[in-house]
């Protein structure tokens, strides 16, 4: 079972610039996406549909709740990844039937469809926060 306290930290640190963030730059666009608030919206997207699918849940719609609402999402969403991580391998193996998990989104490297265990999703779930971090800096 991976040690997702990483997950929480980096999470934590790029929700907290968000939360600081002026509303000139929450709104303004980054290479892909209308905004840096979309921006961080996809990445809680994701965060949030993997740890569906780690809790064994079909991925449930997650809303949008505005630019100024961004970090808090994100917080919210990878703090539910982590605590699906720290559950263990059980939930997974029941979600897929028997074995690895199978992603409903790509994450990363790992494209949608692919099964994927704790390590490979707290690996890729960590860069990709570092990449949405980088893009909104």
């Amino acid at each position: 079972m991976p040690e997702p306290t990483p997950l929480t930290e980096a999470v934590d640190r790029l929700a907290d610039r968000f939360r600081a963030m002026p509303q000139s730059r929450l709104l303004a666009a980054v290479p892909g996406h209308a905004s840096r608030a979309t921006a961080v919206l996809a990445l809680a997207r994701t965060l949030a549909a993997v740890a569906q699918a780690l809790e064994g849940l079909q991925p449930r719609p997650f809303p949008d709740a505005g630019a100024f609402a961004a970090g808090d999402q994100l917080a919210v969403a990878g703090h539910d990844l982590a605590a699906a991580l720290a559950a263990g391998e059980p939930a997974a193996e029941l979600a897929a039937g028997s074995g690895p998990v199978v992603l409903p989104v790509p994450l990363g490297a790992l494209p949608a469809g692919a099964p994927a265990d704790g390590a490979a999703v707290l690996a890729e779930a960590l860069a990709e926060v570092a990449a949405t971090a980088e893009l909104c800096a």
